[in-house]
Parts: structure tokens; sequence; C-alpha cells
């Protein structure tokens, strides 16, 4: 006979059966398609997290939208036009960074501020300005001590940069390479060190006993404070880039090696930024190196290999571009790229004349060439931009610049010119001889053609009649074979 169920199982049994229910619901898992249509395209808002902004354009994101800028400038010495001409470069350095500029300000001292830059006065006035434009920064055409920037801050209540970081700002956009990156890298920390700030007057974060790796009596002192970890982070950092450098320079160092062996000669391009030194490089070898309008657009270095219109072979090298107050910084950690111009026998020096003030490009230029000891190889100035330029400032450069070529690489105009002033100032070709080789030693034939210039060649009986200009130490060698030129 069968028991009947009593109100306790019931509920057991009622229980099970929601336990086995909840269990196949949670193995269940709905495929994409059995879920709503009308779900699956609607984004959910979470009760409690929206902004009460009504308008968006209140928040700043300052990667996404340019910073604007204020430009200040201290005049101490030249003309005024020549201080105006500075700071519409620094407007240009501004704007390549990424940056709008709303205002551009001069003010005539005998000397920057030692406090604030400008004098307390000014530094007040500027914050008005800023208040006015609604700028959040303010770049300074010089390069700032750390006080002289803390202090012109504290005054303005925005961001005060000076050249210098502005320059170290875009060689990090535009650094593209391993060794670019690095050698820019290591320049920002060269920069930075000196300028890092502690939290206030609280000791700078002093940290003391366990804390700062004492233990145990004797070992609670002081400490490390916080300011003082940074500073040996950063010079630990700095050995490494150092070493790092060095290493990735050692290709560059043994294919130099390799052309000096040859007596491949070799030629640099230097200049002001944006002179157009890579459209040269391009119109000269075809090497197709980037080419824009911009302010340091190429940084690393580029050889390629030409020949004069007498077939003799040279390299050309493309270097980083120069400017006005080219920060310490960036000429010790580009050192190892800036070696294809103290390596080179030959310089083209590349100056824009369509610039207003060209021959402060050039001093500007010769001013870093003395600085890594370069000054005295021998150059050809290359007047770029011809088409765009003025005749009579490219007169007056002439006039300046006895030994210069006047060209312009977007048309090809004067280039052939060029060529041969190259050709003309290649280093290395010290003899002309004429000389009958016998059949039998054609390997000084070939010598000849390889490492020197060939100007007349024919086949007599007794041997291979040369006329050509080639270095002192195969001159020697060919020396037993020289005779009487023909007349003309």
């Amino acid at each position: 006979m069968t028991q009947p169920f009593s109100a306790d199982q019931t509920r057991l049994d009622a229980f099970d059966a929601r336990d086995e229910a909840a269990i196949d619901e949670a193995e269940y898992e709905p495929m994409t398609g059995e879920l709503d249509l009308e779900d699956r395209r609607a984004l959910r808002r979470v009760a409690g997290l929206s902004t009460e902004l009504t308008d968006v354009t209140e928040v700043e994101y300052r990667a996404l939208r340019l910073e604007r800028v204020v430009l200040v400038g201290v005049w101490t010495d030249g003309t005024a036009e020549a201080a105006e001409n500075s700071l519409r470069e620094l407007a240009l350095l501004a704007e390549t960074a990424g940056s709008e500029v709303l205002e551009g300000l001069v003010q005539r001292r005998n000397r920057p501020d030692p406090a604030t830059y400008i004098g307390s006065g000014k530094a007040a006035e500027l914050r008005d300005i800023v208040i006015a434009t609604g700028a959040d920064t303010v770049i300074c055409d010089g390069e700032l001590a750390p006080s002289q920037l803390r202090h012109l801050e504290e005054t303005v209540q925005v961001k005060v940069i000076d050249r210098t970081a502005l320059i170290l700002d875009i060689f990090a956009q535009h650094a593209k390479s391993r060794e670019g990156k690095a050698q820019v890298e290591l320049a920002q920390l060269d920069y930075l060190l000196p300028r890092l700030r502690g939290w206030g007057g609280n000791l700078s974060r002093q940290v003391g006993g366990r804390a700062a790796g004492g233990v145990g009596i004797g070992g609670r002192g002081p400490g490390e404070t916080k300011i003082e970890l940074d500073r040996r982070r950063i010079r630990t950092r700095m050995a490494k880039l150092r070493r790092q450098i060095a290493e990735m320079s050692k290709s560059r160092v043994t294919k130099r090696g390799e052309r000096r062996r040859h007596a491949v000669p070799a030629v640099a391009i230097a200049g002001y930024t944006n002179a157009g030194k890579s459209s040269l490089l391009n119109r000269l070898t075809g090497a197709g190196v980037l080419v824009e309008n911009a302010l340091f657009a190429t940084l690393d270095p580029t050889v390629r290999r030409a020949e004069t219109p007498g077939g003799r072979a040279y390299t050309l090298a493309d270097t980083v571009g120069f400017v006005r107050h080219l920060p310490h910084q960036l000429v010790e950690a580009f050192r190892s790229t800036l070696e294809e111009v103290t390596d080179a026998g030959l310089i083209l020096h590349v100056v824009d004349g369509s610039d207003p003030a060209p021959e402060a490009q050039l001093d500007a230029v010769r001013e870093v060439l003395r600085e890594i000891d370069a000054d005295r190889i021998p150059e050809i100035v290359v007047i770029n931009k011809a088409d765009a330029a003025d005749e009579l400032a490219i007169a007056r450069l002439q006039r300046r610049e006895p030994h210069s070529v006047v060209v312009s690489a977007r048309t090809g105009f004067g280039i052939e010119e060029l060529r041969a002033a190259i050709e003309a100032d290649l280093p290395g070709l010290e003899s002309e001889l004429h000389v009958v080789v016998p059949y039998e030693r054609g390997d000084l034939v070939a010598q000849v053609h390889e490492r020197g210039e060939v100007l007349k060649q024919e086949h007599l009986a007794e041997g291979t009649m040369l006329h050509a200009r080639m270095p002192a130490d195969l001159a020697g060698e060919l020396s037993r074979y020289e005779t009487v030129a023909p007349a003309p």
C-alpha cells in the first residue's frame, strides 16, 4: 500500500524541482540570435554614472585639442626686426609641436630678469593677457633656469615652457628609428634632471626607517627623499641610453670605415631646419627621403651614393637640421649622428634664400659646426629655394658668400652647376698624371677608375694611356709610368 505524501515531503520535492530548474538555467547559455534584437542594438544607460555637463566642449582633452599658447621674448641686443623674426620662428616651432598661437610679445631689456625672465610687473601683465585670450600655456623664447620657470608659473598660473623644451618635444614627435628615439630621450632626461620638483617644503616627501631600507637600531635615519630617488633613476636611465646609442652607432662607424678604406669621398648636407636639405638629397641622388614643409621633419641620417658628372663616386649624407639656440642637450645626444658631418671631406651648407634673415641661418649653423669641431671642413654654400626668393636677397648672399651656388631643389634650377662645384671640390684627388700603363698592369688601371677621375683614355701599342686625377698614394705607384703630356 502506497504511503501518502506528507506536507514536508511535498515541500522538499518543490525545492528539488526549483534547484534543478536553476541548475539547468545556469548551464544553458542562449545564442545571440535568441536575444531580443532591440536589446542587442541598444546601449543601456547605467543609473548614476551620467555626467552633469550639458556641453561636452567643457571637457578638455589635451591629446585631442590644440594647446592655446602665448609667446614671450626678451629683446636684449640686435635690431627689433631680428627680435621679431626670432619670435616668428618660435611661432613656427609651436605650430609644428601642435599648438595654436594666440599672441606674441617682446620686451626690451638689457638682460632677462633672473627671477621671472621678464620682470615681476610684466609677468603680472602677462597674466592678464593669458586670462583675456584664454591661453593655457606660455612659451618663452630662450632657455629658462629652473627658478625662472617656477616663479613665472606661480605668477601667470598656467604651464610655462621654454624654447629648449619646445624643440625637444618636436624631436620626440618626429623621431622614428630606435636610435633617434633613444637620442631624444637622453636629451629630454638631461634637460629634466635639474628641473625636478618636490612636493612643497615638507622635506620633499622624505621617508626614513624601513621604508628607506633601514632595519633595526641605527637604520632609522632621515632616509632618501623622493626627489633624490627620481634623480638617481634618471641618471641610471641616462647611462643605459648612452650605452645603447654607442652600440647602435657601431654599424654606422663600420660603414664609414669601409668607405674610407676604399677611398670613397664623403659629402655631408648641413643647414638650417626646413632649408630644403632632404629635397636637395632627393634631387641629387633620387633617395626618396621624406620631404615636408615642417621644422625638423627628418631626424635620422640618410646616406646615399652619388656620382659627379665625370663619373666619380661619392657618398651624400643628409643630417638633422639646425636652428637658432639649438639645445646643447640635443647636440650631445645626437653627436654620434653628427659624426656624418665631422667625418665628411666636403659640406654642402644649405640656406633658405627666401627666409627673411638668411644670414642669421648661416651664422646659427656655423655656430653648431664649431661646437662639433667641423668648422674647418671645406664647404659650398647652397642658396636654395631660388624660385621663391627675392633676387636682391640672393645677390646680397652671393656677395657675402663668394663660394656659393644658387639652386632650386623643387624645380631643378642650378643642380648641374652644383654637381660641377662638388666635383671640383671633392677631396682626395691631389695628383694629376699622364701615364702609359702596360697591359699586364690592368689592376692599376682599374684602381684609377675606382678611386680617381679619368679625364682621357686611349689604347696604344705599348699600353693604356691615361690622363687622370688620383689620390697621392695611387699616384706614387703610377709615377714610374708617367709620360710627358701631349701638346694641345
